[in-house]
């Protein structure tokens, strides 16, 4: 069974704090699953998170790096997988490890490395509606009601 909740995102600080209110639910161990087009908000809603989980560092994209670790009240772990063959060899290679470890791993592109995420995990696929405003479908794939608490937040 899975839960599913959909908002509609007026700008860049309504992503963030939608992140930021998701990232406040998060248990360690919890895989956060990005998906959509490019520009579409991925790294935005991964600020927000931070800031739900406790990091007080600035977060950017790590495309080119794969992953950034935060430590936070519960460390971040944020993963790039937009170079699907980079990012599969990354996990591949020992970096799925950081999707089990103490932290919340959150997956940019996840589509594309879909084989080495949990089957019980919370995706996020953002999708734009107009220049600043998206649409944020939010799904948790495990058993139980963990999104409960958001829907006083859903819009539309």
């Amino acid at each position: 069974m899975s839960e599913s909740l959909e908002f509609e995102s007026a700008s860049a600080r309504d992503t963030e704090d939608l992140g930021e209110a998701l990232g406040r639910l998060l248990r360690p161990g919890d895989v956060v699953a990005l998906q959509g087009e490019l520009g579409g908000g991925k790294t935005c809603f991964v600020r927000g998170l931070a800031r739900g989980l406790g990091v007080s560092a600035q977060v950017s994209s790590p495309t080119f790096q794969l992953m950034h670790s935060y430590p936070g009240r519960i460390p971040l772990y944020h993963l790039d997988a937009w170079m699907r063959e980079r990012g599969e060899g990354f996990l591949d290679e020992g970096g799925a490890e950081w999707l089990r470890a103490d932290g919340v791993a959150a997956v940019e592109w996840a589509e594309h490395v879909l084989p080495w995420l949990p089957e019980q995990r919370f995706e996020v696929e953002l999708a734009h509606t107009g220049p600043e405003q998206r649409s944020v479908s939010l799904r948790w794939t495990g058993p139980g009601a963990r999104l409960w608490a958001l829907r006083d937040r859903k819009k539309g």
